[in-house]
């Protein structure tokens, strides 16, 4: 499964590109525009990195880092020990030394190369490996998208979306091959047991049904991606 950003930035421009930039290498990328914002996703879906603007609409950026490293160890989506790069245009030396004391783990100025970024991300999730890794009887969450294995539930913005037992085993088992191609052979062969027709193109009638559960536009999908004359891909990085 992707590893999974919140990023809590302002400046909707560079949050789309860093969101764009990161999913295509892999990241399932959360924006949130504000503290309330953010700390409302951080109630509810476990992350392996936050990226944290210093300063925000609703308030500083060095109290949400302190907030979240006061977590009590068994928070029940965010561990404490999350890794946080803090984020300023401002680039003050004396912020980064406040940054790094209260729990941050590194800092970057803006403008910065996404490279860069990317590079400082890896160097901070080698470091935390391991220890916000969503097991497997957790939710899975891609942006607004919750898939509750346990409940069997799907849900949108916390709305659960309806579809049959069949259809959620089928979209759980894109979810956990997110950013793969799968042709229909193989989502059946990943259906072993479950009593879908044996023609592989019932696989297109359920998959036009999930679409049209939880996605925003069915007719111009953003989280099943039909690949021509190969299969589907469940997207990574969704909003």
């Amino acid at each position: 499964m992707a590893q999974r950003i919140l990023m809590i930035e302002d400046d909707h421009r560079l949050a789309a590109m860093v969101r764009d930039y990161l999913g295509q290498q892999g990241f399932a990328v959360t924006l949130a525009e504000d503290i309330a914002q953010g700390f409302a996703r951080l109630n509810r879906e476990p992350f392996n990195l936050v990226l944290l603007d210093l300063m925000l609409p609703d308030g500083n950026g060095l109290d949400v880092c302190r907030q979240i490293r006061a977590l009590p160890p068994n928070n029940k989506n965010t561990s404490p020990n999350v890794g946080i790069v803090m984020l300023t245009a401002r680039g003050d030396p004396m912020d980064r030394v406040i940054g790094l004391e209260i729990g941050a783990d590194d800092y970057i100025a803006k403008p910065f190369e996404p490279r860069e970024l990317l590079a400082r991300i890896r160097a901070v999730l080698r470091r935390h490996e391991g220890a916000t890794t969503p097991s497997k009887n957790e939710v899975l969450c891609f942006g607004r998208l919750e898939i509750d294995r346990d409940a069997r539930q799907t849900r949108i913005d916390g709305v659960a979306r309806d579809m049959t037992s069949h259809q959620f085993d089928l979209l759980v088992a894109m979810a956990e091959h997110a950013g793969r191609v799968l042709t229909r052979e193989q989502l059946m062969d990943l259906l072993k047991g479950e009593p879908l027709e044996a023609f592989d193109r019932s696989i297109d009638v359920h998959i036009a049904r999930i679409r049209a559960a939880i996605e925003d536009d069915p007719k111009h999908p953003r989280r099943i991606i039909t690949v021509r004359g190969a299969g589907y891909v469940f997207a990574k990085a969704q909003e």
